[in-house]
């Protein structure tokens, strides 16, 4: 492979992950793979000589990374509700991510059957937008398993989670703990805390 090849495939990865980023439904994903490709695309174009482009991508890769580090410093405004499982309107927003929760959430399968066994049920908002589903059962001493803990695309970046998880505490919720295999929602249990005891993955509310 020579010279020629290589700086060629750069400036097709770079082009690779800039497309790849419009295929994210987080906004935060997206700027971050965009300046990701935004960043390679202007080494490229540095390397051929093309100034112009690579002036333009590197002003892109700057409002990227100003606009993260604002989404970063900026916190939505969140409330929640606190329901009953069954309630109409869970069972609607279960059935319209269907797909989407499936893929983290392979064992719950909640939108096809009673809801009655799960006593913790909450809805999280961002002004009128549904932002997250949680649905739970109550153990003894402040402890709920968790069933289900979803955040909708566009608020996949574990501010949900921050909110929820304080006002659960407020609630004299103590503990989570999620049972069976993560799968693809291990990483999100990662980054908000859990640990890994067994088969089970466990928080310490108290300790937030």
């Amino acid at each position: 492979m020579n010279t020629r090849m290589i700086v060629e495939l750069v400036g097709y990865f770079g082009s690779a992950l800039v497309l790849l980023s419009f295929l994210m439904t987080s906004v935060f994903k997206l700027r971050i793979i965009n300046a990701a490709g935004g960043v390679v695309c202007t080494i490229y174009e540095l390397i051929i000589h093309a100034y112009p482009t690579a002036l333009m991508n590197t002003c892109l890769v700057i409002i990227n990374i100003y606009y993260l580090v604002r989404m970063r410093k900026t916190e939505r405004a969140y409330n929640f509700i606190e329901g009953e499982a069954q309630e109409p309107l869970i069972y609607y927003l279960l059935n319209y991510y269907k797909q989407d929760i499936m893929k983290y959430f392979p064992a719950f399968h909640g939108g096809d059957g009673p809801l009655l066994q799960y006593d913790a049920a909450y809805i999280v908002y961002h002004n009128t937008e549904p932002a997250g589903i949680f649905l739970g059962k109550r153990k003894t001493d402040g402890e709920v398993e968790v069933a289900l803990d979803y955040s909708t695309p566009a608020y996949r970046d574990c501010s949900v989670g921050k909110y929820l998880y304080n006002r659960l505490r407020e609630q004299g919720i103590r503990k989570l703990t999620f049972m069976g295999k993560a799968g693809a929602h291990e990483s999100y249990l990662q980054t908000m805390g859990f640990q890994k005891q067994g088969e089970a993955y466990r928080k310490d509310l108290m300790k937030l």
